[in-house]
């Protein structure tokens, strides 16, 4: 009879751990940051302490990749919000001499963008966000010579609610916005 109540504990441990883990594929500690958001104040790392969020990099005179990638962020956004979700977003400017606040602010507005839990940031300079996105999301930011367009990632970056990346998604696929849902369903 013991047996049995062990092996039934066991079962019921083994069931409740496989709906609280997902895969990852990273495992990086997000630097310390506090940097100016769309609306002129602040937003630190510590502010993040104990949500879970979803970070990316763009730029607002971007030609190619952002706009499609920050289409992604606000369908994230609703499907977030339909499965009542609370997660934040945070989408890090890598030209932050042009990305004023007053203009990231337009960029989230043509995209939608709901600022109670999605944030654009900027107030650094280039060495510091290059340096940023590479030691917290191994993510390589660069300038193009002779070009006013950036090369950047296009990875989407799911941080626990410690401060580390735990996984990245594609950025510019429609399909995996729903996979980071899901992800984020069995976590939280």
């Amino acid at each position: 009879m013991k047996a049995w109540k062990y092996a039934f504990i066991l079962l019921l441990l083994m069931i409740a751990a496989c709906g609280q883990k997902i895969e990852t594929n990273m495992s990086e500690e997000v630097q310390s940051f506090n940097f100016t958001t769309q609306d002129g104040n602040k937003l630190s790392n510590e502010d993040l302490e104990g949500q879970w969020w979803v970070a990316n990099t763009i730029f607002t005179s971007c030609e190619t990749v952002c706009p499609p990638m920050t289409r992604n962020m606000s369908i994230l956004q609703d499907k977030a919000e339909e499965e009542g979700l609370d997660v934040q977003l945070v989408s890090f400017s890598i030209d932050p001499e042009t990305d004023t606040p007053e203009k990231l602010k337009e960029y989230g507005n043509k995209f939608g963008a709901d600022y109670k839990n999605w944030t654009f940031l900027t107030g650094y300079d280039f060495q510091t966000i290059k340096e940023f996105s590479i030691k917290s999301f191994k993510s390589l930011v660069d300038e193009i010579p002779d070009s006013d367009q950036y090369m950047h990632g296009t990875s989407f970056f799911l941080v626990n609610p410690e401060g580390e990346v735990i996984k990245k998604y594609k950025g510019t696929s429609d399909e995996e916005m729903q996979k980071i849902v899901n992800d984020l369903k069995k976590v939280m």
